[in-house]
């Protein structure tokens, strides 16, 4: 299975402006994103998605593989089927830019995942801790028995409605998997209402009846929003240096 990591890298995020750029413990965001996908032996090759030229200076001065592409795309997703036009490869790999805690083993955990023929698209779940049950910037995942995606929401979801304390809640991580007839499907559709009231990419797939697989990791992250996200980050990162 051939296997290509995309990492959709743009300047113009409009919460945090420029944040794939900005320093986290001494080294821009992308770099950790970056070396963290290349420290997956199962991935074939590793390539930053951008329409940025200081994104692209930062890929040169550093020998990463990097490709530009449109500045119209409205999401990451766009930008990595445009990678998949003139990429060939079985299953792509959708990176976020902006988890610079990524790390080797959520990319071996979802690849695993798309072993299976039948998953077209797949992604990452962990256990969500209390502080990020209320945080919309902590998207909450439910599934099916069976791994499926039921929905995706900001909202604390499942909804605890007699206070019983049982329901156990899970993050969702910024980390997808592709086949190629996913990625042109998703490109082809119109943005879903439910995707436009959430924004929430991934909506447009269940919204048009795709399953999305869910595997769990251990591993949580931090998807950098805010710049107290940034600041959370790089505590964590001085933390698990020292």
């Amino acid at each position: 299975m051939k296997s290509v990591a995309v990492i959709p890298a743009r300047l113009a995020s409009t919460r945090l402006p420029r944040k794939v750029l900005r320093e986290i413990a001494g080294r821009p965001m992308l770099a950790h994103v970056y070396e963290a996908a290349r420290a997956c032996s199962s991935l074939d090759d590793v390539i930053v998605a951008t329409d940025a030229e200081e994104v692209a200076n930062l890929c040169r001065e550093n020998h990463w593989h990097y490709r530009m592409t449109s500045p119209l795309h409205r999401s990451g997703t766009d930008r990595v089927h445009e990678v998949s036009q003139s990429v060939v490869a079985d299953v792509f790999v959708n990176i976020q830019g902006d988890e610079p805690l990524a790390r080797r083993e959520h990319i071996d955990t979802l690849l695993a995942l798309m072993e299976d023929d039948k998953v077209q698209v797949g992604t990452l779940k962990t256990p969500c801790s209390p502080e990020d049950r209320g945080n919309p910037n902590a998207v909450k995942v439910v599934t099916a028995l069976d791994g499926r995606a039921l929905y995706f929401s900001r909202a604390t979801i499942p909804f605890d409605r007699d206070g019983s304390g049982q329901p156990r809640y899970y993050k969702h991580l910024g980390f997808y998997a592709y086949r190629k007839t996913a990625l042109d499907a998703f490109v082809a559709w119109p943005e879903s209402q439910l995707e436009r009231s959430e924004r929430l990419e991934q909506l447009r797939f269940l919204d048009n009846a795709v399953d999305i697989y869910v595997t769990e990791t251990p591993f949580d992250t931090v998807g950098v929003d805010t710049e107290e996200d940034l600041r959370r980050v790089e505590e964590i990162i001085w933390r698990g240096s020292s």
